[in-house]
């Protein structure tokens, strides 16, 4: 028995979605619903899950914005962000249409996470870190019987996430992430928002933007 991992690329933005799920329980969750959410759910359909909740790492419209078009089929929970990404939420409207993107609604999430805080897949326990910079709310989620890091647009392969949006923080991005994820196990893969897998141990020697 086993975590499971099925990663969807939604949105013009290419997002990484995930979809995990523990073999034994069949209990399963999704990360960062941003859109596609037909496609999503046809394979969840597919593999006879039931998700359980829709975990968030922060409030950009690539990660939220199918949220509410899941809630016509589902009421699942949405769990996260940290709250001070409330004002992306609130802001969802201007914000699609700035980018042209589909219409999305302001919403408010079941309920937002901080630091320390302990979610589960099943028999999988993740803990929750707050690594503000990309912007001020911006969670991580760490299981480290899996070694496994859900990284969201902090950390990515050989880079990091911009910090030139609304009240993103450059300084406080290297610090959070040289104090919080570069202590952990080198071993740890990193599922980042966009792009391919990396390690921690490969970022610690290679990422240009911040060295270990």
């Amino acid at each position: 028995m086993a975590l499971n991992i099925q990663c969807f690329s939604v949105t013009p933005f290419r997002q990484n979605c995930l979809l995990l799920w523990d073999d034994e329980t069949r209990q399963a969750v999704l990360t960062d619903l941003g859109g596609d959410v037909d496609v999503v759910r046809a394979e969840v359909a597919k593999l006879g899950l039931s998700v359980g909740g829709i975990w968030l790492t922060h409030g950009h419209l690539d990660h939220v914005s199918g949220v509410p078009d899941w809630w016509q089929y589902e009421n699942t929970p949405v769990l996260g962000p940290h709250q001070d990404d409330e004002f992306l939420f609130q802001s969802l409207p201007e914000i699609t249409a700035q980018y042209g993107w589909q219409y999305t609604p302001s919403f408010v999430p079941t309920r937002y996470l901080n630091e320390g805080d302990i979610l589960n897949v099943g028999r999988y326990e993740f803990q929750v870190l707050h690594i503000s910079g990309h912007t001020p709310g911006h969670l991580v989620f760490y299981c480290a019987s899996e070694h496994l890091l859900i990284a969201g647009d902090v950390l990515f392969f050989e880079s990091i996430g911009r910090t030139d949006f609304p009240r993103g923080n450059h300084d406080d991005l290297l610090r959070n992430i040289r104090q919080k994820l570069y202590t952990l196990p080198e071993y740890t893969t990193v599922i980042s928002g966009h792009g391919r897998q990396t390690t921690i141990g490969h970022e610690k020697r290679y990422n240009p933007f911040v060295r270990a």
